[in-house]
């Protein structure tokens, strides 16, 4: 047993708690906490998780998890190791296109550039024609309304009169048109930067700022507001408490820490968001939502 696990297990004795009591406390598997108390880490699902557990392990039994990292960092295992060789991958996957495929993408612009161009003659072209084509025929129909009102000229003038009242009543009869109401701008999530497992999203055109946390399978989610306040961290399960939903309307900023990327799905105000990041590729993410009002 490690000095930290020592100390965790006194302080949940202390408190008067069993295994299976914590475990309703902090959602965590009885097996994952008897790993902390005895220092297998090796058991865990991953090196993030370890330090989330601790953390939720500590909180639970009135510890400071910070104060524990710090005087205990030699024992708790570091997560930059494993995110450090994806994000070398993807950076050689990157620098892998071949250079015929980057000819092909730098002639593809241009030739767009003279589909549009002749497209563009051809449509002149045709208007050119057709705008010809009826000035020809329009004095052939000037002709023949000539002819028709010499024929029947005190017709003409009888009718004429009475078309005059007709179509003045019309008018007044018209009702007038309705103004357009303005069209409400549609909501907008997109992204903003991204470094590695980081990403930054901006939320604009929306009245309210609401996240829902869905988990299809068993993940690990913390969530807090842009001043660093923690809202909420537990472990999602499908199938007893797989979602979390919070209004943070009143916030300018929402940090969320993902353990599970995978079998995490978050929703902004019903959207789904889009990782920007494949979850396959990585696991633990954070997400940054900027409210923009």
């Amino acid at each position: 047993m490690t000095e930290l696990g020592n100390l965790l297990k006194e302080a949940r004795e202390a408190k008067g708690l069993s295994l299976d009591e914590l475990q309703s406390i902090t959602k965590i598997q009885k097996r994952y906490l008897l790993g902390i108390e005895e220092g297998n880490y090796s058991m865990m699902p991953g090196k993030f998780y370890v330090r989330a557990f601790i953390k939720q392990y500590a909180e639970a039994v009135s510890l400071d998890p910070e104060q524990l990292f710090e005087q205990h960092k030699n024992e708790i295992p570091s997560t930059y190791n494993e995110e450090l060789p994806e994000q070398l991958s993807r950076v050689q996957s990157r620098k892998s296109i071949s250079p015929d495929t980057s000819k092909v993408l730098d002639i593809l612009p241009k030739i767009l550039i003279g589909v549009f161009i002749i497209a563009s003659i051809a449509l002149v072209w045709y208007l050119i024609v057709k705008s010809a084509g009826d000035e020809t025929e329009q004095p052939a129909n000037t002709d023949k309304g000539q002819t028709s009102f010499e024929e029947t000229e005190e017709f003409a003038d009888d009718s004429g009169e009475e078309d005059t009242g007709e179509e003045e009543d019309a008018a007044e009869e018209e009702p007038a048109e309705e103004e357009a109401e303005p069209e409400t701008p549609a909501q907008e999530l997109t992204v903003s930067s991204n470094s590695g497992s980081n990403t930054v999203y901006e939320l604009k055109n929306a009245d309210q700022f609401v996240i829902k946390i869905v988990s299809l399978g068993q993940t690990w989610v913390g969530l807090s507001n842009g001043s660093g306040k923690s809202i909420f961290q537990e472990t999602l399960v499908k199938g007893e408490n797989e979602s979390r939903t919070e209004d943070l309307s009143n916030e300018t900023q929402a940090v969320i820490n993902i353990g599970r990327a995978p079998d995490t799905e978050i929703y902004v105000n019903d959207q789904k968001l889009e990782y920007a990041v494949p979850p396959e590729e990585d696991m633990t993410q954070v997400i940054t939502i900027k409210f923009v009002k």
